[in-house]
């Protein structure tokens, strides 16, 4: 028999599939008794031979011929010059033989030792490093039981210094791992400050005993503060890196002492803790690449022990950081974590959570006005809520875009802009807040819409511009009356309510045509820019072919989408579930569906891949195409009959269905719907979306103002453009552009158009399409200036 022959048969895939180069020819020589000569590959193959010779089979054992152990220690001292391919498979083969009964550990590690020795510590730690949970490291007790032969390969020499100690505990699996060793490393290894990275290390449970807490306290200095803060902030805003084993957020060798770090700060009694906590949970609770996270987020150990510390350290000042942070999360296990941390806050201050979140608001020192002044040397510098930005007011009283030379290393400015960035992720959340209240509509009293809405420096510019309705089905904007505020509708008629008066966003699905047609006039001529579509909301009733389907609406069936778009998009708007890719096909892998529960009633999305699987390396779906919508409700059995679905509720599901196909469509690029030609002309061209149409009706408003008004004209799917060489026609949908006469398809990349920014546009939430549209219209009705060769080409063509 054959060394490999011997081999576990529970281990097999390590052959075949781990690491399937194996010398073969060498070792069939070896097995009939030859023996290498100097030749360094053969001497290399002959020590893989032998540790190939540690193998007893199925059953494991301990009890080696003394010929093998002779082999293995001569071997482990030769020197051989090991590659760090032929190390990797030694630990692997080692690994493999400790995970299923081989016990005599120091003879089955003793040639993997020896060789690990002869490399760089970077293809040490690279070699020992994370593992995933399938991998017999996992399982193996040999790299328990030598855990002090581990640490002394892994320890680095002093004469590495400061680097060295930290590369020790953390290694340098990241960016972060790297600044560590780097920029903070002399900071880290100071005699103050080391015990403490060391205590980090060992944040190996979920949470923190008091012993761990307990001796935080003891080794906690300023300096150790300072690094922390620093080092965290860097994790707040942190991406992924492309490191040797793939794309990697932190590995798991950082996260320990990063969650030493965020326990650390249970402890800490400083106002900028709850940001950062906040900051750090959101950035590693969010998915891959910044996108949703329903399914995986970056860190989720990490975004948990921020959550967890934030619940712990209470109070009010936490509130802010935790409604960001189920405002952007889509995890439900850290969006029930953050709820029911809000919630322990509101009982104790007896109110719901979004009544808490309403009082906690931060202000950010803003006055009425929405503006703050600070001053810094001889300058005054003006944070301010419209923008938001710094402003700058000079010596001479000149108001000035940059900073002075003389204050650029003020602390009052570095302070500014910390704040400016911390208030446009408030008002980031705070627009997604309302748009929230609104789709659920949510009540509120008077007394509170105008002490914690209207009047809030942040959140007012924005309350100020959405259209409220009372219960007696008066709406209006909201307008100062006297020491307070009143309701105007669209002709003037006011009314200030009682303080106890319920009041509510206005929504148009429970407004007649007629009513919303004199709300969007009426914006649109006092230029009110809403933060996001209310007036001009899309809505979505049921039409004669649902009626008959009765529990199923087709109406974004057979879209074929970006999954990837989509599902963020998706995601972002509070829907789950949704993975689909190349694997499991038996268990249906490629097909799934994304749900959203809303008022009760949870909408189901089926959605099925729709790209090649060797195109997408087996993996993620790149492509899906759409499936049915189904609507389900706890009360009833079965797919509800869409009758009886609210109309706000069916109207909001369809519209997030209907935003991600206008995001993620293939309609919108002929290049990527190669193969899918049919159906990029018919989206690309066809029939207008709910969105599509809203489109339209601001279009019909905004072109008689706009200054080629006598060069456009508004068809019914599409914008007519006369232009100088050619008429064209942009399709309110997906922007695509036919040339008369021979409606020969124009292409033009959307980038950055100035000829637009003095438009004003009501609303510019839908993937900015608008926009688009109007920047081409723009370029077009003046196509004797367009000098990009890329399009200048295509204009002669015939």
């Amino acid at each position: 028999m054959g060394v490999l022959d011997d081999f576990p048969t529970s281990q097999g895939y390590l052959l075949n599939y781990r690491i399937t180069e194996l010398p073969h020819e060498l070792f069939a020589l070896y097995d009939a008794g030859a023996r290498p000569g100097a030749d360094e590959a053969g001497r290399r193959a002959f020590g893989i031979w032998t540790q190939l010779r540690l193998s007893l089979g199925d059953e494991g054992g301990h009890e080696y011929p003394e010929e093998v152990l002779r082999l293995v220690r001569e071997t482990a001292d030769g020197d051989i010059p090991w590659t760090f391919e032929d190390t990797r498979v030694l630990w692997e083969i080692a690994d493999a033989l400790s995970s299923c009964g081989h016990t005599e550990h120091a003879e089955l590690y003793r040639i993997p030792l020896a060789a690990i020795a002869t490399l760089g510590y970077p293809e040490r730690r690279q070699i020992l490093g994370d593992v995933p949970p399938w991998h017999p490291a996992h399982r193996s007790p040999g790299r328990a039981a030598l855990r002090k032969d581990l640490k002394r390969v892994l320890t680095e020499p002093p004469e590495h210094g400061a680097a060295g100690v930290v590369r020790s505990l953390v290694w340098d699996g990241d960016p972060i791992a790297r600044a560590m060793a780097g920029k903070y490393a002399d900071r880290l290894t100071h005699p103050a400050v080391l015990p403490l990275l060391r205590h980090w290390c060992k944040a190996k449970a979920n949470r923190p005993s008091e012993a761990w807490l307990a001796k935080v306290r003891t080794l906690l200095t300023d300096d150790g503060v300072a690094v922390l803060r620093e080092i965290l902030s860097r994790v707040a805003t942190h991406r992924e890196s492309r490191e040797p084993g793939g794309r990697v957020f932190l590995a798991r060798r950082t996260a320990l002492p990063l969650r030493g770090m965020l326990w650390t700060c249970e402890v800490i009694d400083a106002p900028w803790v709850s940001t950062l906590l906040g900051d750090v949970a959101m950035n590693c609770g969010i998915g891959r690449n910044g996108t949703g996270g329903a399914a995986v987020c970056r860190n989720e150990r990490l975004a948990n022990a921020a959550l967890n510390v934030l619940a712990e350290r209470g109070g009010l000042d936490m509130v802010g950081a935790l409604a960001r942070v189920r405002a952007r999360l889509r995890r439900p296990a850290l969006l029930a974590k953050a709820s029911d941390a809000l919630d322990a806050v509101a009982v104790r201050e007896g109110l719901s959570h979004e009544q808490l979140v309403d009082r906690t608001t931060p202000a950010f020192g803003l006055g009425l006005d929405g503006v703050r002044e600070e001053r810094a040397g001889d300058c005054v510098v003006r944070l301010d809520v419209d923008g938001p930005v710094l402003r700058f007011v000079n010596a001479s009283g000149r108001v000035v875009k940059s900073a002075p030379q003389s204050i650029c290393k003020d602390p009052v400015l570095a302070d500014l802009k910390a704040t400016l960035k911390d208030l446009r992720r408030t008002q980031a959340a705070e627009r997604l807040r309302l748009e929230q209240m609104l789709v659920v509509q949510r009540e509120l009293s008077w007394q509170e819409a105008e002490r914690y809405f209207f009047d809030h420096p942040v959140t007012g510019p924005y309350t100020r511009t959405l259209i409220w309705r009372l219960p007696d089905g008066f709406a209006g904007l909201p307008v100062r009356s006297g020491g307070g505020w009143a309701l105007a509708d669209a002709s003037g008629e006011s009314v200030r309510p009682d303080a106890a008066t319920s009041v509510r966003l206005w929504h148009p699905v429970q407004e007649s045509a007629e009513g919303v047609r004199g709300w969007r006039d009426h914006l649109l001529e006092r230029e009110v820019r809403q933060p996001f579509k209310q007036a001009f909301r899309e809505v979505y009733l049921l039409t004669p072919a649902e009626e008959r389907t009765r529990t199923h609406s087709d109406r974004f069936k057979g879209h074929f989408v970006r999954y990837g778009q989509a599902k963020a998009l998706l995601e972002q708007r509070g829907w789950s579930g949704l993975s689909i890719g190349h694997w499991d096909y038996e268990c249906d892998g490629d097909v799934g569906a994304a749900v959203k529960t809303l008022a009760g009633w949870q909408a189901s999305w089926g959605m099925q891949v729709a790209s090649d699987p060797h195109q997408d390396d087996w993996g993620t779906a790149s492509c899906a195409a759409t499936d049915a919508i189904r609507f389900r409700h706890a009360d009833l059995p079965g797919d509800a009959p869409l009758t009886e679905v609210p109309p706000l509720v069916f109207s909001e599901l369809l519209r997030d269905a209907d935003l991600a196909v206008g995001v993620g469509s293939l309609g919108l690029d002929q290049q990527a719907a190669a193969g899918h030609d049919g159906y990029w002309r018919s989206y690309g061209f066809g029939e207008l979306s709910e969105t599509a149409r809203t489109r339209r009706d601001a279009l019909a408003r905004l072109l008689p103002r706009l200054k080629i008004a006598d060069r456009v004209e508004l068809a019914d799917r599409f914008l007519r453009v006369r232009g100088q060489l050619r008429t064209y026609r942009i399709h309110l949908g997906s922007g695509n552009i036919l040339m008369e006469p021979n409606d020969a398809y124009l292409c033009i990349v959307p980038g950055r158009d100035h000829s637009t920014s003095s438009v004003f546009l009501p609303f510019e939430e839908d993937g900015g399409m608008l926009s688009v549209i109007l920047s081409k219209a723009f370029l077009l009705a003046d196509d004797t200036r367009i000098n990009d060769p890329s399009i200048t080409r295509q204009l002669v063509a015939t």
